[in-house]
């Protein structure tokens, strides 16, 4: 299934509400739709249908390129990221195809992206819910945040921040992933995969 060009976006950063959460790895898909958003010049609110915050606008360079896009941050907690994403693909009429969901990844080295369409749920709870709630062909930009060292908890590492080291670049790599979804919306999943898949 490809996307619909004339229809809108619907890009979610998945994560956790609350500023103790903020600072997670678990959270980095809010970092990306914060980054988008002042990108578009524009700031969430909170959205009267489905428990979220979003943000309406384009993407894009001006003219036929440019996409209309809603960002959205699911105001639930993650592993029920399903409900409030399903509200606003209905109310916003957006095709499952024209979703996007960016994410925290155990098994990519930290830092390296990887997009595509569809597949499993590898375990992400708000993958799982969304998936369950909507079926799996919707596009992911998975952002790798590594594996757990030694025997930590997956659930304490992905709930843990950055660490310092990590923060060194983390800025860099959010906005190499916004750069990724903006490529996406504008110039379609095989050449953003081709610019951005690490």
């Amino acid at each position: 299934m490809s996307a619909d060009v004339g229809a809108p976006w619907l890009v979610v950063g998945l994560g956790n509400p609350g500023p103790g959460y903020a600072m997670n790895r678990h959270n980095v898909g809010f970092m990306v739709a914060d980054l988008l958003a002042a990108r578009i010049g524009g700031s969430f609110k909170r959205s009267a249908k489905g428990q979220a915050h979003v943000l309406e606008g384009r993407v894009g360079p001006p003219g036929p390129g440019s996409r209309r896009v809603v960002l959205a941050k699911p105001m639930s907690f993650m592993n029920v990221s399903g409900g409030p994403v399903t509200a606003l693909r209905d109310f916003y009429k957006v095709p499952t195809a024209n979703i996007v969901a960016v994410h925290d990844e155990l098994d990519i080295d930290y830092g390296v992206l990887r997009l595509k369409l569809g597949g499993g749920d590898n375990g992400h709870n708000g993958l799982k819910s969304m998936t369950k709630a909507m079926g799996p062909d919707y596009h992911r930009v998975r952002f790798g945040v590594g594996r757990p060292p030694g025997r930590m908890q997956v659930a304490d590492f992905v709930l843990k921040d950055f660490s310092s080291v990590e923060r060194k670049e983390l800025d860099f790599f959010v906005d190499r992933a916004a750069d990724a979804v903006e490529c996406l919306l504008a110039e379609g999943l095989e050449r953003a995969q081709g610019t951005y898949n690490g």
